[in-house]
């Protein structure tokens, strides 16, 4: 699904190197945790692979072609990659069917078939009876099943969350994670997860660790 080859990110004019010639491959369907003290290069990681951000040196591809040369990134992030952050970022002042109809409203699909789906992914993660209420309303645990349905909305392969469960207290969090893997397996979607917690690193098949920019063995 990813590839990449010496992958280099450096900010300030060089001064500081988040990232120091990395190596890797992640399969489709893999379920891969990412790991490392703060500062050591996982988020940044993270945003390459979604192309929030560009490499300073390095190949990356995407199903064997170079994200370097993607005609439309901005179609690949809307329509390939699902973001889920710790933040949830909903728009507080839409409800929750409104916050997972937003990432369709540049889509061929009719305003029918656009709610309609929207409805479908709050129903599967399990919000059906919550499609009105806005994210105050929300406990953080649904807040951040809304922000999942959302990162759903076109049919995206991959998601990636950077640690999706950080605000969330401990049944929330085994929920959220629950909720991810059921993506991951029932779906065949590729997971990608940033997070601190080895609790939840260790349900990935594979853990990557990253320190001082760098994947360590």
């Amino acid at each position: 699904m990813f590839a990449a080859s010496g992958l280099k990110k450096e900010y300030d004019n060089g001064q500081v190197q988040a990232l120091r010639g990395v190596d890797f491959r992640i399969l489709p369907g893999e379920f891969v945790a990412i790991v490392g003290p703060s500062g050591s290069g996982k988020s940044t990681l993270l945003q390459m692979l979604g192309a929030l951000d560009h490499p300073s040196e390095g190949a990356l591809s995407y199903r064997g072609a170079s994200l370097a040369e993607f005609p439309d990134l901005a179609s690949y992030r809307a329509h390939e990659i699902g973001f889920i952050f710790q933040a949830f970022h909903l728009l507080p002042t839409f409800t929750a069917l409104e916050n997972v109809l937003i990432p369709m409203f540049e889509t061929h699909r009719s305003v029918a078939e656009r709610k309609h789906r929207a409805v479908e992914l709050l129903k599967a993660v399990g919000l059906e009876t919550r499609l009105h209420h806005f994210p105050a309303k929300l406990s953080g645990g649904e807040r951040q099943r809304v922000a999942i349905a959302r990162s759903l909305a076109n049919g995206a392969s991959v998601l990636l969350a950077d640690e999706p469960t950080g605000n969330l207290d401990s049944h929330m969090s085994d929920e959220i994670m629950g909720l991810l893997e059921r993506l991951n397996t029932e779906r065949g979607m590729t997971l990608v997860m940033v997070t601190h917690d080895k609790t939840k690193a260790d349900r990935s098949d594979r853990i990557v660790r990253v320190f001082d920019g760098q994947l360590v063995h």
